[in-house]
């Protein structure tokens, strides 16, 4: 088990954990949408760290926005295995064509 995978697991294991007690199950306390949200603004820091150039910052908002992702995932209970799955089948698979694919 990877730590990605261990942090899923504690995530999942957050739910409906009294909301003083965790972060994790403050952010799900406040719903699919919020957890949405909280993603979104984690996505742009890392975003902007990226424009600088800033390396330990960058990594370090891409640790916040894997965090906020699994969160997000939780909060609409999609698992990690869920989105797994999903790159396993797209393995192999030129992104040009699975791109087309789901447009067409």
């Amino acid at each position: 088990m990877n730590v990605i995978q261990k942090l899923a697991g504690t995530i999942e294991a957050r739910k409906g954990s009294d909301p003083e007690s965790s972060w994790t199950a403050k952010l799900l306390a406040k719903g699919p949408e919020k957890c949405a949200e909280k993603f979104g603004e984690e996505a742009v820091e890392a975003i902007i760290e990226a424009v600088r150039g800033d390396r330990a910052r960058l990594t370090a908002e891409a640790a916040d926005v894997l965090y906020h992702l699994l969160v997000m995932l939780a909060a609409r209970d999609v698992s990690l295995a869920d989105v797994e799955a999903e790159l396993a089948r797209r393995e192999g698979i030129s992104g040009i064509a699975e791109k087309a694919a789901r447009e067409g």
